[in-house]
């Protein structure tokens, strides 16, 4: 099962999942529908994560997120990028999952001044309770990935990073550098199918190609 689906990271977990013939299934569930027509593909339109019931799963991936700009608020923020995964999370482990992988971010810190990595910290450390056998937390640093053709809202701030970082990549610490979507995806589809139990954090030096 694939949350968020429609996401830079999203996407690219599905369209790997659905190429892998280990699985007879794969359920993508979110506000609205990929766009990878597939016959092993279930869509689940979600209007709200809260108290959602899922078919019995195997494997779950979690890639929600957003901005404080994109949500209008902190508060809004956060009931994408902890609650809706936090739920999500137990709706799967419900529905039999023994294995997950979520995307977090670099900086994630539960114990953070700076509000976005402490929700993601919390984040992690509320999906590392729930039960499963194994996971995979995934925090690259800056996503590079083409928004516009996913038709998302324009980050001018991200954008203008990956330019700086860009020019000065040989001064940037590896695990700040701009990660492709792809890559991520990649990586965390087979850390999490060669996971058998306990947790593995992949820093973005991991995530790359």
């Amino acid at each position: 099962m694939v949350a968020g689906a429609t996401g830079l990271v999203g996407r690219a977990v599905l369209a790997r999942l659905l190429a892998d013939k280990s699985y007879a299934a794969v359920h993508a569930i979110g506000r609205r529908a990929p766009d990878q027509p597939h016959p092993k593909l279930i869509v689940h339109i979600a209007k709200s994560f809260n108290d959602i019931k899922l078919p019995p799963v195997d494997d779950v991936f979690i890639a929600l997120g957003t901005t404080i700009k994109v949500a209008g608020s902190a508060s809004a923020f956060r009931a994408v990028d902890f609650d809706a995964v936090v739920a999500v999370a137990r709706a799967a482990r419900s529905a039999g999952a023994s294995r997950l992988g979520v995307v977090s971010a670099m900086g994630a810190d539960s114990t953070s001044k700076v509000f976005y990595n402490r929700v993601k910290g919390e984040m992690e450390s509320a999906v590392a309770t729930i039960g499963f056998d194994a996971l995979v937390i995934a925090r690259p640093s800056l996503l590079a990935g083409n928004r516009d053709a996913l038709k998302q809202p324009g980050r001018l701030v991200e954008k203008m990073s990956l330019l700086a970082v860009k020019l000065f990549k040989p001064l940037v610490p590896v695990n700040y550098r701009p990660v492709e979507a792809d890559d991520v995806a990649e990586a965390l589809v087979k850390a999490v199918q060669a996971a058998h139990s306990g947790t593995r954090v992949m820093l973005s030096s991991e995530l790359r190609s």
